[in-house]
């Protein structure tokens, strides 16, 4: 496995775990893309394209062969203007007014390890011995404009990365209008399109449709990566199951507005691109300076979307969290938020953070409110000195009280966003993102902050930095209630206006990196809304997500099913609320709530001083429950076993990496009458290894769960379920 080439033919063979990825510099000087599949053993690739002159509507390249077309050729890295008139990777704004280039083959080095992304998170490895990173570089000769292409192979995994850097080693300035990230031209299109979609309190539904002539696509407008879509995208092959078939993902790690799509053409090429959304960007590259995309995550899989899952899974597990938390178990919350919203005082969070201790809790979180005048959404965002008039004594002596208890101190923030009736908007109007002459949009009657400005990031970090450090906080949730409008910097010039929205996102990651750093024993979690900005670029400074501000428990199942097509479980907050739910008003037994969020970082959202006792018993007995299966949960394999979206009951199981040990659920959403008798069948066991089931006492071998499978008992009333563990005897 590796990275290996063929001067003769001018070949590219990059082998990961058990995919080949094949590129062919036609003519010496065109980057062609030739085969992504599984693995062929040779280093050596015998089979050319098969290139033939099909119209004159599809012109010549080269005049000296009549064969080759842009238009009709499977392209590693497609620029506007020569002939090929599928959508571009890349489009440039000339000085003379153009938009075309020819960016052909220059050189090449392939190196072991992975360098990092200049001011971008990125996937890592922790030993150069566990990839090796290919950089072809093409080269525009009018302009002087080098496209750098990144192309790392993980020798352990199915994983490609891919990047591009843009360099200006010409004497103009050059405007970049379009720079994707990764294009892959399938030599087909007999495939179906699974995307992650929803709104607030409803994210990332599994959606598929099959690819048509055309143009499908997946994006985001809103300066984040959104509730609506998710920055990820995949490829199925017709027959491809949850556990057999060949499927192609495509991951970006990124936290701004992105694009990715599949355009079919005449031909049936599928050309899948994704990168920073185009629409309202460019980026002025004067002489010398260069751009730097974010990276794409490329994984493929022949055992299906499970297949696929599991290694995204692996590698945003282990190499791209980061920090003391990554491989550490996680903290059983009590959040205030649903139990007290904005009205509370110290001594009722004091008696919600005791109770909490009794049942066996391990950490308090004050969330919104603490801070500034903050008595409801209308005030105080950027302010972040404590209210003293409902934490009289301060913050930080709440933070001695709580921990005194045994408990560990969290806190909310919105570090992003600016009330208009807050002393630092009265201080600063400037700097939130706005346009001069035009009214200021409100959502949740807050601004958004610029963080394309350093004065302005350099405060963030300042007053959180200053909170951070008065109290003996251990957890932080990182909040972001609203997308941009009226995207526009004070401090940059009129042809750099465009470049606001990718500036605020550069900003942010350097705030995070600033404040994780200084706080390396802080657990960070970011939300926005819940899942509006869950995407790979905000785990690789917070290690979990908010996954929803939606807390039911038969929402959270397609929510939370839907998530792990890419998001390991170690990533998803999930909390057992109060009933009637307070964003669908359904009642939902304790038990079942219980289950669904044991499958993430477990905590609650509730008052738990007005529990009865028998609620109280319950949680104790699902907190020791979770305690004992937290590190399985977490950091065990996942494996999807009834879907959500295709019936009326869900299940899913984590399995340890040994194999030795297994925690399955199940869930009937509503009850019917006379039911058929059901078994579950379960996954990734060892079939030669004899399995305990806690629930019954019955001993089964590995083969007999997955094949036969468990008898499940008829479950009586609508949103039941059912907790299985097993341990190898």
């Amino acid at each position: 496995m590796g990275i290996y080439y063929d001067d003769n033919r001018k070949v590219f063979h990059l082998q990961s775990e058990k995919s080949s990825y094949i590129i062919e510099m036609i003519k010496g000087v065109i980057p062609a893309h030739v085969y992504w599949g599984p693995q062929l053993a040779g280093r050596e690739f015998q089979h050319p394209l098969n290139l033939v002159e099909r119209c004159s509507f599809s012109p010549t390249y080269l005049q000296e062969d009549k064969n080759i077309s842009l238009d009709t050729l499977p392209s590693e890295f497609p620029s506007y203007g020569n002939g090929d008139f599928r959508e571009p990777a890349l489009e440039v704004h000339l000085v003379d007014g153009t938009t075309v280039t020819d960016f052909r083959y220059k050189s090449y080095t392939i190196n072991k390890g992975k360098p990092a992304l200049k001011g971008l998170p990125a996937t890592y490895v922790e030993s150069d011995e566990e990839a090796e990173t290919l950089e072809i570089i093409l080269q525009d000769d009018k302009t002087g404009l080098i496209a750098a292409l990144s192309y790392t192979v993980f020798n352990d995994q199915d994983v490609i990365t891919r990047s591009v850097r843009i360099e200006n080693l010409g004497k103009d300035n050059l405007v970049l209008k379009r720079v994707l990230s990764a294009n892959v031209d399938f030599h087909d299109s007999d495939y179906d399109m699974l995307q992650l979609s929803g709104t607030w309190t409803r994210e990332r539904h599994i959606h598929k449709r099959p690819l048509v002539p055309g143009i499908q696509r997946i994006d985001s407008k809103r300066g984040s990566s959104s509730h609506q879509q998710n920055p990820f995208m995949a490829l199925l092959a017709k027959d491809a199951t949850e556990d057999h078939g060949e499927v192609y993902g495509f991951s970006l790690v990124y936290s701004g507005s992105f694009l990715a799509q599949a355009e079919v053409d005449q031909y049936g090429i599928s050309r899948v691109g994704i990168g920073i959304q185009p629409f309202n960007f460019q980026w002025l590259l004067e002489p010398g300076e260069s751009f730097q995309a974010p990276e794409a995550v490329l994984v493929r899989s022949s055992e299906g979307l499970g297949g696929l899952s599991r290694t995204y899974h692996r590698l945003y597990r282990t190499r791209l969290c980061r920090g003391e938390f990554r491989d550490s178990k996680r903290p059983i919350l009590i959040n205030n938020w649903e139990a007290t919203y904005f009205n509370f005082n110290a001594d009722k969070i004091k008696e919600i953070a005791k109770a909490g201790k009794e049942l066996g809790l391990e950490l308090f979180v004050l969330d919104d409110g603490w801070f500034g005048k903050r008595d409801n959404d209308d005030s105080s965002l950027g302010d972040w000195v404590e209210d003293r008039r409902k934490l009289p004594e301060g913050l930080g002596k709440l933070g001695e009280d709580i921990t005194a208890m045994g408990m560990e101190f969290g806190l909310w923030f919105e570090p992003e966003m600016v009330s208009p009736e807050s002393d630092l908007y009265r201080e600063h109007p400037d700097w939130c993102l706005h346009v001069p002459g035009h009214k200021s949009s409100l959502a949740r009657q807050q601004l958004v902050l610029d963080l394309s400005r350093k004065d302005v990031c350099d405060y963030i970090v300042e007053s959180v930095s200053s909170v951070l450090s008065s109290a003996p906080i251990t957890y932080v949730k990182w909040d972001m209630n609203r997308n941009m409008t009226e995207i526009g910097s004070a401090l940059l010039p009129a042809e750099r206006q465009r470049e606001t929205a990718h500036r605020y996102i550069l900003g942010l990651y350097d705030v995070l990196e600033r404040i994780v750093s200084r706080f390396p024993h802080i657990l960070f979690e970011s939300c926005s809304g819940g899942g509006g900005r869950f995407d790979p670029g905000m785990l690789y400074y917070m290690p979990q997500t908010w996954t929803s501000d939606d807390t039911d428990a038969m929402e959270r199942l397609k929510i939370q099913y839907g998530t792990s097509m890419v998001y390991p479980a170690s990533s998803m907050g999930a909390h057992v609320s109060a009933v009637p739910n307070h964003q669908v008003h359904r009642i939902t037994p304790l038990e079942t709530r219980g289950h669904v969020a044991m499958s993430g970082n477990f905590g609650y959202e509730l008052d738990l001083t007005k529990l009865t006792e028998a609620e109280r018993e319950d949680i104790r007995k699902q907190v020791s429950e979770y305690k004992e299966l937290r590190m399985l949960i977490q950091y065990g394999d996942f494996y999807r076993l009834l879907s959500p979206f295709e019936g009326n009951e869900t299940a899913w199981m984590f399995v340890s990496a040994d194999k030795k040990e297994a925690f399955a659920t199940y869930f009937q959403v509503l009850a019917g009458p006379n039911p058929p008798l059901r078994r579950l069948r379960l996954k990734g066991l060892d079939p030669a290894k004899s399995y305990k089931l806690e629930f019954n006492g019955g001993v089964y071998r590995g083969d007999e769960l997955m094949h036969f499978g468990l008898t499940l008992p008829q479950l009586e009333g609508d949103f039941r379920s059912l907790l299985f563990v097993l341990r190898e005897v």
